[in-house]
């Protein structure tokens, strides 16, 4: 999964409900409630919390664009576990990709779209 900077790949396994995030502990790597529920969101969705151990690898962007891309990654992986999972998960609106990204700053500008101060006289 994307967002802004942050790329994830997450790995489905049969288990106990354990997750690693980049070998930390799930739990710990994510410290508010916001990007734990996020993180969360497709598995309390289809009531599945308990029974994957999720192996994730996530780099780039910050802990809350990381959160969303993992969001996005664990919902298609557990379309590909479970086909019949798809129309749940995408009404939600877990499957889409958020293609918001950073706008580049122009040339004569402090800024992507701010101007320098004007002064008519």
């Amino acid at each position: 999964g994307r967002r802004k900077r942050a790329v994830a790949s997450v790995r489905l396994r049969p288990g106990s409900g354990r997750i690693i995030i980049n070998g930390v502990e799930g739990l710990d790597y994510f410290k508010t409630k916001v990007q734990k529920n996020t993180l969360f969101a497709p598995l309390t969705l289809l009531k599945d919390q308990g029974n994957y151990d999720l192996l994730i690898r996530v780099q780039g962007g910050g802990l809350f664009g990381q959160a969303v891309a993992i969001r996005l990654g664990l919902a298609r992986a557990l379309v590909s576990e479970n086909e019949s999972s798809q129309p749940i998960l995408k009404d939600a609106g877990f499957l889409r990709v958020d293609s918001r990204r950073r706008e580049r700053k122009k040339y004569g500008r402090p800024g992507a779209r701010k101007r320098f101060q004007f002064s008519k006289r």
